[in-house]
């Protein structure tokens, strides 16, 4: 037989966490034709001897709505041995959406996911008025990766409610009713399910709560409803874990899932000391689930949290008056008037003002901001802390970040661990990461862009987990398949995430013993100029969406398979 590519010889991992064994995948029609010791010839082979072959990675946690739209690659994402992304998380995204309505969407996305107003103005071409018209605009274009959406909470509340759901106003009957019918269009059409989040921090740029803040239960049970209207799909949910007072939100969410029959993932954070909020979250899934529940808490593996610098949106002076004075110079300038010592007396010595974003009021967290080099270190030990530079050089620890920003003509990059570095460690991420109702993601590629760089996280799982870390270590098998067949599972996409035949042919090529996760640089390449963190690693021989190459060695190639994923997708049949 022939086959159009059959990547030979390499250590196959099936993604359902089975021991890997040497073999051949063969592809053909975009999908695994045979799968062991393949005869015949290939249009192309690759030779993957010494190679790990696995299934593409599946990222549920990704703000790609935008990217989707004005650019045909989805890094950094695809860069990670991504190919497939979901998109339209934490409740927010562009469609539906009427003309009068594209401020208000935009300061939502500028505020909550850190996109410049100016690069979705001048990036979004604003051809749809309708979700299923969205769809159509993302369907008509192809990427190199597969991206798949849910139905975002607060486009689809502000559509309905014009003003009165900005401004949070209680939905009335004939409000529900139409988010009802809506979310049943959006699922029709393809839509994994909808979103929508309670995070205290998730304000628009202007400093408002997002539309969709403190919806009643009334309301996400009617979206809820619409989507089994059309056959079900998922909930995604963030909570407002942070505050600590999220048990009556996260369990409304799951009371709604469990009378309409729906499975839910939601945003787990772990705070770094004080009470272990994380934990009652994870009693309330267990209790859910042990009544048949589906629910999943979602972390990332590694700190949340934000990386800052001079060339970034943060810094621990942005809210100075005094630095503010000369933020918009050019880099080196600024650099240069910093280096002075009236201007860094001047800003040492100012306080901030009271505006600005709320993050922005952690960025002086001392004993949990490290300096991030290259390689980036995302478990640094304690001594690293800006805190503890401070101390042993008899500073204060503003002095000490203040010369680290400096450094590298002021391209350095300091990295703030908000959350899931508890005790300084990453420790309980190990447990956590192990567990059967919690799967990874939060990777948040296509937002941010100023601010956090993670959807690097496969690449990390990969060399921090299974190679690098002195304990905790996963093995590979199980580390793909928290990568792979567990958030296809989640999302609802049954016919990738796994090497056998007849699933999507969406795989990668490994060179684990040359894997190098590379430090976040600043890229301007966004529409309007608009600037960016993009991440890269070394170790990835080839990529291939749907038996197409992406990329080789790192180097993106011309194709572009990569298709939108009209929702929930069944297996194969078996193979005879």
């Amino acid at each position: 037989m022939s086959y159009e590519l059959i990547i030979r010889n390499g250590t196959i991992v099936d993604g359902l966490g089975g021991e890997p064994f040497g073999g051949d995948v063969a592809i053909s029609g975009g999908v695994i034709t045979a799968v062991g010791a393949v005869d015949g010839q290939g249009l192309r082979e690759i030779d993957a001897t010494g190679l790990l072959v696995t299934p593409g990675f599946v990222d549920l946690h990704t703000h790609y709505d935008g990217q989707a739209i004005w650019s045909d690659r989805m890094t950094p994402s695809s860069a990670h041995g991504v190919t497939t992304a979901v998109m339209g998380n934490c409740g927010v995204g562009f469609a539906p959406c009427r003309a009068e309505d594209h401020d208000v969407l935009v300061d939502v996305m500028a505020g909550v996911e850190d996109i410049p107003g100016v690069v979705m103005v001048d990036g979004l071409p604003w051809t749809w008025e309708t979700f299923p018209e969205f769809m159509d605009a993302l369907d008509a274009d192809s990427r190199d990766i597969d991206v798949a959406a849910l139905l975002p909470h607060s486009p689809l509340r502000v559509y309905v409610m014009g003003r009165r759901g900005v401004d949070r106003e209680p939905a009335t009957a004939e409000d529900l009713a139409q988010m009802r019918k809506l979310a049943a269009e959006a699922v029709d059409v393809g839509a994994l399910g909808f979103a929508s989040s309670r995070l205290t921090i998730h304000k628009t740029e202007s400093g408002r709560p997002i539309p969709s803040y403190d919806a009643g239960r009334d309301e996400i049970e009617a979206i809820a409803r619409g989507v089994k209207d059309a056959g079900g799909g998922l909930i995604q949910f963030v909570p407002d874990l942070v505050a600590g007072d999220y048990e009556p939100a996260l369990q409304t969410v799951f009371d709604v899932a469990a009378d309409v029959d729906l499975p839910v993932t939601f945003t787990l954070a772990i705070g770094n000391a004080g009470p272990a909020f994380f934990e009652d979250a994870l009693k309330m899934v267990e209790k859910a689930n042990a009544n048949g529940g589906d629910i999943s808490a979602q972390i990332f593996p590694r700190p949340i949290g934000l990386v800052i610098g001079l060339e970034l949106s943060g810094n621990p002076f942005v809210m100075y008056p005094s630095y503010r004075a000369i933020a918009d110079l050019p880099l080196a300038e600024r650099v240069a008037e910093m280096r002075k010592p009236e201007v860094r007396q001047r800003i040492l010595s100012d306080k901030p003002a009271s505006d600005g974003h709320p993050l922005m009021f952690a960025v002086q967290a001392w004993d949990w901001i490290f300096p991030l080099g290259d390689p980036p270190n995302y478990e640094p030990d304690r001594s690293e802390s800006i805190a503890a530079r401070a101390r042993a050089r008899g500073v204060d620890p503003i002095e000490e970040a203040y010369d680290r920003l400096l450094d590298d003509d002021g391209h350095a990059m300091l990295l703030v661990t908000l959350a899931n570095f508890r005790d300084a460690s990453l420790d309980t991420v190990a447990e956590l990461i192990r567990r059967d109702d919690v799967v990874l993601g939060l990777g948040d590629g296509g937002a941010h862009y100023g601010m956090i760089c993670d959807a690097s996280f496969p690449t990390y799982m990969l060399t921090h987990w299974v190679r690098d870390r002195s304990s905790g270590r996963l093995a590979v098998p199980q580390a793909v398949r928290e990568l792979t067949s567990v958030p296809a599972r989640v999302a609802g996409l049954a016919d990738r995430g796994r090497i056998a035949v007849g699933y999507k042919a969406d795989l990668n090529v490994i060179d684990s013993g040359a894997l190098r996760l590379h430090k976040p640089v600043v890229r301007y390449d966004l529409p309007a100029g608009g600037r960016r963190l993009d991440q890269t690693a070394d170790g990835y021989v080839a990529t291939i969406v749907s038996g197409e190459v992406i990329a080789e060695n790192g180097v993106p190639t011309d194709a572009r398979p990569g298709r939108l994923v009209r929702g929930r997708q069944p297996a194969p049949p078996p193979s005879p």
